[in-house]
């Protein structure tokens, strides 16, 4: 005999007002960094480090964008499961990654050349394609991991 249990629902919701047909295409790193600065709340993006994800379909149409992260001046944290949950929940087959330097810098990290690494191989294990990571600037400037043969 099995009991009644109630547990929450997990799901992922997007809000706007646009139907897919009508979605921004990706086309290279440009406009996916278009895309993000015109997504960018521009009274932080020169105060703290923010980690965001770009989730596509197949035709490279902009389903929506997460906030991963939002962490201090020189860095965020960035939970990959959580990362994961996202994309996976909402049947994203392409990603695009993003985030910012304070400092206006563009050369990447260390660290985010570990943490692109480390999501790349997790998509391979789901087929997701990792198109891009993005390190934007406060003064619009931008680093393509791809672009630059990192990925």
């Amino acid at each position: 005999m099995f009991m009644k249990t109630k547990v929450n629902e997990i799901s992922i919701r997007y809000q706007g007002n646009f139907k897919i047909n009508q979605a921004p295409k990706i086309t290279s790193s440009e406009s996916a960094a278009t895309i993000l600065f015109n997504n960018w709340d521009k009274d932080q993006i020169g105060l703290q480090e923010c980690f965001k994800v770009i989730l596509l379909n197949n035709a490279n149409k902009v389903k929506g964008i997460y906030e991963v992260s939002k962490g201090g001046i020189t860095g965020t944290l960035v939970d990959i499961r959580i990362l994961f949950a996202v994309i996976l929940k909402s049947l994203t087959v392409s990603v695009i990654l993003g985030h910012n330097h304070p400092s206006g810098t563009l050369r990447p990290s260390t660290a985010d050349q570990k943490i692109t690494q480390k999501i790349q191989t997790a998509c391979q294990y789901f087929d997701i394609k990792l198109l891009d990571h993005l390190i934007l600037t406060p003064d619009g400037d931008y680093y393509s991991f791809a672009d630059e043969g990192m990925l």
